[in-house]
């Protein structure tokens, strides 16, 4: 199938999918209005097979250290799948099913699947991270630039974390947790009992991001979006919290966002 953009519908709802930009949810319309920032490189992006920063690009693969290229010099950010086109496998009018490979300069061969599936008051992103031979680390996430205003007040986000990963001057966690601290943040969270973060524009809509993983990041430093990121792990976390996937064990993850009218 081709790649390009797909939109799918459920109630007044309508979720613009890119595979041809990096497997990437490029609009949320609910009743006509845009909840994610427009342009290429926002949306909502998928970070495989590693989320955030990992220091200099170096990463410990068995017995062999790992050079990644250095897109945030010094350091290499994001995975490599958001700059790739994605396979449309199957759609419907509320689903979308893509694909893609993992490939140089990832040292591993490796396919990611990423569904997208909408409902009236729902959207939920399904991740999952195989491979064919080789065993390897990776992480999972989610990247949204949600709009900060919708034409009113500006949004507002509540979360409840159990700790703050403090960051150090590269940007980086230092391994010291913290108790919360206050905005504005380019900062990782534990919740150990899952992700749930509410963003509210008053008088408009309330969201709520959820996820079964314990870990995310909050960016909320420029001043036209707020982004909620849940992921599998840490910055620098194929470093410090590696994930092993087998060809026995794949790694999945899952995020739903759930939203009312106020």
């Amino acid at each position: 199938m081709s790649d390009e953009d797909i939109t799918l519908t459920a109630g007044d709802a309508e979720v613009t999918v890119q595979p041809g930009n990096g497997g990437r949810v490029g609009g949320l319309r609910i009743g006509g209005v845009e909840l994610l920032r427009q342009g290429e490189r926002f949306g909502c992006f998928p970070m495989v097979p590693w989320c955030g920063r990992i220091r200099d690009g170096r990463f410990l693969d068995g017995a062999e250290v790992r050079q990644l290229p250095l897109n945030a010099p010094p350091h290499a950010i994001h995975g490599t799948v958001r700059d790739r086109v994605w396979r449309t496998a199957r759609t419907s009018a509320d689903e979308a099913v893509l694909t893609c490979e993992l490939v140089d300069p990832w040292p591993h061969k490796g396919l990611v699947t990423q569904i997208v599936a909408l409902t009236e008051d729902t959207l939920t992103l399904t991740m999952s991270v195989e491979t064919y031979d080789s065993s390897f680390p990776a992480q999972i996430g989610w990247h949204p630039w949600f709009n900060r205003n919708l034409g009113g007040q500006d949004v507002t986000l509540d979360f409840d974390p159990a700790w703050q990963e403090e960051r150090g001057d590269d940007h980086l966690p230092t391994g010291n947790r913290l108790a919360p601290e206050p905005g504005p943040w380019d900062d990782c969270f534990g919740m150990p009992g899952g992700v749930e973060a509410t963003l509210t524009w008053p008088g408009q809509l309330e969201l709520k991001v959820t996820s079964g993983e314990e870990w995310v990041v909050v960016y909320d430093e420029q001043q036209e979006a707020v982004c909620v990121e849940p992921q599998t792990g840490p910055p620098n976390g194929l470093n410090t919290l590696p994930h092993l996937v087998t060809p026995l064990e794949p790694l999945e993850a899952a995020t739903t966002w759930s939203w009312r009218r106020l």
